[in-house]
């Protein structure tokens, strides 16, 4: 094999899986690549459905023989369905532990998925906007994901598809409570809409805390960049409906959208407040996390997404031009733990991926000079 000039990365050939799962691996999820360059305060949209088979107990109580009924079941009706027959499809076993976590990274997965070994099944659409998971924490997970806020195009599409399989599949409903779910605050339309939002300035003004306070009474959840019972990296939050027992999806839509709509407000006024009182600061903080990733020789993923929240910012601020937005967020994609272990050689341990991952981020900012 010819060895990469000095100061390239040397990638891997994907190791060896489903012809199918090595697409995911070579592109862009589409709700990233099709966001707009203004796009970096509300990053994307998901609205997700919690269902159950009738008759047959949540996965948690299910016997092996019951969770792979479920798994027939859903795959018949995924073959049925005009809108997901061109998913891919994985059974959870044929899944290793680093793919499994790259799809957690692509947000495709969740991380409970994931993490435990009850009989499953994935299917991804080939541009990663719509995805299953089946056996989760209830039968299937159904979710739908577009760049920015677009609640309203995430809830048509998963709509339809819902209205498909629910033409194959008989779901656990009751007049007076709506879907049955596991979990109960899941119970009644079943649907959670989130947002992922980038809030730095209100982070460096010291406000996130007193703002999430405001805005988020008791129906509103504020969890971390991968979802439930995860941290918040980056500055990135994820945003979502608490309950949707009495609620209907409408309702529920329209309440996340005015609150993601004030949150998106409040941090612009705490840009603006940076600009004109501390701009000094705010500009040092931009140029120093530039700075430190023209020329760093380790880099964590912790350490990348703060600074990289910083350079996001001062795109927006227009303090760093003719730097790409996008091209920023696609390295957040790829330099993520589980994706470098795929895509190259030598980042099996964290010490070699905190090297790759710096030289990777030095070759991209050092283009854009």
């Amino acid at each position: 094999m010819k060895k990469p000039a000095q100061g390239q990365t040397s990638r891997r050939e994907l190791p060896q899986m489903p012809t199918q799962m090595m697409h995911y691996f070579n592109q862009v999820p589409i709700w990233l690549d099709r966001a707009e360059e203004g796009d970096n305060i509300i990053l994307s949209t998901r609205i997700r459905l919690a269902r159950n088979l009738n008759k047959i107990p949540f996965p948690r109580q299910a016997k092996r023989e019951q969770l792979k009924e479920v798994v027939r079941s859903v795959k018949t009706a995924i073959n049925r369905n005009q809108l997901c027959k061109a998913m891919a499809v994985f059974q959870k076993d044929e899944l290793t532990a680093i793919f499994k976590k790259a799809f957690v990274e692509r947000r495709i997965i969740s991380p409970a998925f994931s993490e435990s070994d009850t009989i499953g099944m994935v299917a991804i659409d080939p541009d990663e906007q719509l995805g299953l998971m089946v056996n989760e924490e209830d039968h299937l997970r159904i979710q739908a994901v577009q760049a920015g806020l677009s609640l309203h195009e995430a809830w048509r599409q998963i709509s339809r598809i819902d209205d498909e399989l629910s033409e194959n599949l008989e779901f656990a409903y009751m007049p007076e409570f709506g879907y049955l779910t596991s979990c109960p605050t899941n119970t009644g339309t079943g649907m959670r809409a989130s947002i992922l939002i980038h809030l730095p300035a209100l982070s460096m003004a010291d406000e996130i805390d007193a703002t999430i306070k405001k805005l988020s009474p008791n129906e509103i959840a504020v969890r971390g960049f991968y979802g439930e019972g995860t941290d918040v990296v980056g500055n990135i939050f994820q945003i979502s409906n608490q309950l949707t027992l009495g609620r209907t999806e409408t309702a529920l839509i329209n309440r996340l959208e005015v609150v993601a709509d004030k949150f998106s407000e409040m941090e612009q006024e705490a840009r603006e407040r940076l600009l004109t009182e501390q701009r000094d600061e705010i500009e040092d903080r931009i140029h120093r996390s530039m700075a430190i990733m023209k020329s760093a020789r380790l880099m964590s993923s912790e350490e990348f997404m703060k600074y990289i929240s910083m350079l996001l910012l001062g795109v927006d601020l227009e303090i760093l031009p003719g730097i790409s937005s996008l091209e920023l967020k696609k390295l957040m994609i790829f330099t993520q733990p589980a994706h470098m272990q795929i895509m190259y050689k030598s980042s099996s341990d964290s010490q070699s991926r905190d090297v790759l991952r710096a030289q990777i981020v030095r070759q991209k900012i050092n283009s854009f000079s």
